[in-house]
């Protein structure tokens, strides 16, 4: 694993180009403010009927149409949705696009699936923090950084120094930019975020909630069992590992874990990984995920509204006040 630090990137390319940040959501944010805090020379574009307009002006930014910063930037950041960008792309920056450009990604989604095919006379280079736009903000201004999977997909000449630069400028070269694929960032990221992050986690701990309270359990007291102790749980594992967070809960809990863990986690599930991962990788996953949006959502609408319906969310509305008090 090759992985570069601040100290390998020029940071004078970046500062040399005017940037455009395309969207201002999760990750759109942290990277316009991290790049103005850096001192380069960065605009936010988005559409004229964008909800993060507000926010935008807010942190001191002058939205321009995103048409006007593909024709007169050299750097566009396409931090807007997934879902969103192909059709951004083809009818407000394709058009616009000159020769030496630089497409930035902050995820390859939208390239490595062909939804956006770029000419071959731009440089096309991905840099990919990993962790939310929160996160990068927050480790940014505390000095720090997260770290970033770096790609470049085509260099018609310095492309790959100028990610490189960039990546220091929004502080991942702080923690560590690692080489790597769109590829690589794009299969892996879509399949952990849905057998792990958000499918798997969220369901299990649906689940393991309504075992309890089918035996009884309080709603909230359940709660807590499942939920509320997460937390703590992940926190340990993120600051020393697995074997690490072993040394810090009773003998009991690790007991348990060895005797019940391959008891829940069997090799169903593990043939079932293998089916996400290879729905990810076929393209199935993003073909779905195009034509549900496509379609307006009407899927991903109910599905989201069962999720904020479900009872532990009252459960944890009650957990939350008491701790707040």
């Amino acid at each position: 694993m090759q992985v570069f630090y601040e100290r390998d990137a020029d940071n004078s390319l970046i500062r040399a180009r005017k940037v455009a940040v395309i969207g201002y959501g999760a990750q759109g944010h942290a990277h316009a403010l991290n790049l103005r805090d850096s001192g380069v020379d960065v605009v936010v574009a988005l559409h004229k009927s964008a909800r993060r307009m507000a926010d935008a002006e807010r942190d001191g930014f002058a939205p321009i149409a995103v048409a006007e910063a593909a024709a007169s930037c050299d750097v566009l950041v396409m931090c807007a949705p997934d879902e969103v960008m192909p059709d951004l792309y083809a009818a407000e920056i394709a058009p616009h696009l000159r020769a030496g450009q630089t497409l930035m990604f902050v995820h390859g989604f939208a390239y490595h699936f062909g939804f956006i095919k770029p000419p071959a006379d731009v440089n096309v280079v991905m840099v990919a923090p990993k962790g939310p736009g929160k996160a990068l903000r927050e480790a940014f201004t505390r000095g720090g950084g997260l770290p970033a999977i770096v790609a470049i997909a085509h260099d018609t000449g310095g492309g790959e120094a100028l990610a490189y630069s960039y990546g220091a400028a929004i502080g991942c070269g702080r923690a560590g930019m690692i080489a790597s694929s769109f590829k690589i960032e794009t299969e892996g990221d879509l399949y952990c975020e849905q057998v792990v992050l958000c499918g798997g986690l969220t369901h299990l701990i649906r689940t393991a909630w309504e075992v309890q309270i089918e035996a009884g359990t309080p709603p909230e007291l359940a709660y807590f069992d499942c939920l509320h102790e997460v937390k703590l749980l992940s926190d340990l594992i993120h600051e020393r590992g697995i074997a690490g967070m072993h040394l810090a809960i009773s003998n009991t809990a690790e007991y348990g874990e060895y005797v019940t863990g391959p008891r829940i986690i069997d090799a169903h599930v593990k043939d079932a990984m293998r089916a996400a991962l290879a729905d990810v990788q076929s393209g199935k996953f993003a073909q779905q995920w195009m034509a549900e949006h496509r379609a307006g959502g009407p899927n991903l609408a109910n599905m989201r509204e069962a999720a904020a319906q479900h009872p532990i969310e009252t459960a944890g509305r009650t957990v939350r006040a008491m701790l707040a008090k």
